[in-house]
């Protein structure tokens, strides 16, 4: 488990009881934020409220006391229409942002490194090939995301170690400020097309792994189709 301590005094609402939610507001609470927790799932809701976490009815919330709303990726951001709880943290002009964001911001300046992969097809089997091999090599890998294990259920991170995560459109949606120093984009083909509106958006939104990468940062672009070559 890693601490979110780069949260430690702020208000921030986790909506999204599922795997990565309630790995957020461990996180979160072991950093010492202040967590409100909450999901459109009555069921869930009060599971979660029997086992003591903080749940707090978003829909009554005075959104301007938050410093940060973290939305779970499956939660529409923009498309169809943005859910009701993305309305009132836009009005109110609080963050949204995911559990990627801010693991991102806290293993900034360990010396941790990312490997960050998405792509349409092929992005969980070139993730766990990827962690295999780095960790046959002897280098201290693990890998995330998308794949299996929420980031922040994964070890500490220390000089040397490496992150390999798969990441989907929807968690890029929400990772404004990743800066991967290895970043692989597969391909892409029509998806999810509900969920972002168009092609040209789908691909904006992947083309964005890339985008907070340093100088001397790695860009794997396939080329084997139009999408990617236009990013290339």
């Amino acid at each position: 488990m890693i601490a979110a301590t780069k949260f430690a005094g702020k208000t921030v609402a986790v909506f999204g009881l599922g795997r990565t939610g309630l790995a957020s507001i461990e996180a979160l609470e072991k950093g010492g934020a202040i967590v409100w927790a909450w999901d459109d799932n009555e069921a869930a809701t009060e599971k979660a409220r029997s086992e003591g976490l903080p749940i707090v009815d978003l829909r009554d919330a005075d959104f301007a006391e938050l410093d940060s709303f973290v939305l779970s990726p499956g939660v529409p951001l923009t498309h169809p229409e943005p859910h009701w709880s993305v309305k009132k943290a836009r009005a109110a002009g609080v963050e949204i942002i995911g559990d990627t964001e801010i693991f991102v911001r806290q293993i900034a300046g360990t010396g941790a490194k990312i490997v960050a992969i998405t792509g349409t097809n092929g992005k969980s089997t070139t993730t766990a090939l990827i962690g295999h091999v780095l960790n046959r090599c002897g280098l201290d890998a693990e890998i995330g995301g998308n794949i299996g294990t929420a980031v922040f259920l994964l070890n500490p991170p220390m000089p040397g170690k490496i992150y390999v995560l798969e990441l989907s459109s929807y968690q890029l949606d929400l990772t404004p400020g990743l800066k991967a120093d290895v970043a692989i984009l597969m391909n892409l083909s029509p998806d999810h097309i509900d969920r972002h509106g168009s092609m040209e958006h789908y691909a904006e939104v992947k083309a964005g792994i890339f985008t907070g990468q340093d100088t001397g940062a790695m860009a794997v672009i396939s080329v084997d189709d139009h999408w990617c070559r236009a990013i290339a």
